[in-house]
């Protein structure tokens, strides 16, 4: 901690280093290797192993937001929150007209708050249903405009553009400023990053993947839910799934009698 207190750029995440510090790695030893093949006589193929293990680096932070390689996002929850065994419930993709009003539903009859990442595409006409969860104590996050499977290949620019309508959207038909942003399928990127930081949202990750989107029923999503939820999850759902539906009762049922409390950030 002193050490990241005097050298601002040496973050270290729990699950690993950032971008900036393995890219001050990556430099000190693509030259002390460099350095030894002219004083060894070493083959010229050793350079490809801190070029390899620096790709490597790029494509896991990439592709799990859990590293924090690129940007800070809320994984868990507090270690306070662990103590009390508290998690919380994270939705993606909605609105859905059929699907999420469901899961208002069941979150509804056990008073529990969860938190909605929406799509700005999908809001046209669920001006009830997002204003219900609005009123039913449900934080309202951004999951982009398009969620396009391009969505990581844009420039910083078109993602702030992306994340920018979605904000106007929801605060037009909630009157709140929205706070949270979560990226489409988790994956990060330089561009993304800087996007975010322009918008000033924070970013929200998980630690508890359903896979809901691949559940072939509910007994399998049960199976997974229960097997990984832990004190202080952060569980990435789906409420445009069918089977997420179906499922959230029994699962709710299971995490009150195993003594959890439900959370928001």
């Amino acid at each position: 901690q002193s050490l990241q207190k005097s050298i601002p750029f040496l973050h270290i995440t729990e699950t690993g280093m950032n971008l900036k510090t393995q890219s001050i790695l990556f430099l000190i030893s693509t030259a002390t290797i460099g350095f030894m093949m002219l004083a060894f006589r070493l083959p010229t193929w050793f350079l490809l192993l801190p070029i390899g293990f620096f790709i490597t680096q790029l494509v896991l932070g990439a592709i799990y937001i859990q590293r924090n390689f690129y940007i800070d996002s809320i994984n868990q929850l507090s270690s306070q929150q662990t103590k009390e065994k508290k998690i919380c419930l994270t939705f993606d993709d909605g609105i859905h007209p059929e699907f999420t009003p469901r899961i208002l539903d069941s979150l509804k009859a056990h008073r529990i708050p969860a938190m909605f990442f929406v799509i700005g595409k999908n809001l046209p006409g669920q001006e009830t249903i997002i204003r219900r969860m609005q009123d039913e104590g449900h934080v309202i996050g951004n999951h982009s405009d398009q969620h396009s499977f391009w969505f990581d290949m844009q420039s910083a620019r078109k993602m702030l553009q992306e994340i920018q309508t979605t904000n106007q959207t929801i605060e037009r038909m909630t009157g709140q400023v929205c706070r949270f942003f979560r990226p489409p399928y988790g994956v990060t990127n330089p561009n993304l990053a800087k996007a975010i930081r322009k918008s000033g949202l924070q970013s929200v990750g998980w630690n508890v993947r359903s896979l809901d989107t691949t559940a072939k029923n509910k007994e399998e999503l049960l199976h997974r839910l229960t097997r990984l939820t832990r004190p202080g999850s952060i569980v990435l759902l789906h409420d445009r799934c069918s089977v997420t539906a179906e499922a959230l009762t029994e699962y709710i049922d299971y995490c009150v009698a195993e003594g959890y409390t439900f959370v928001t950030l």
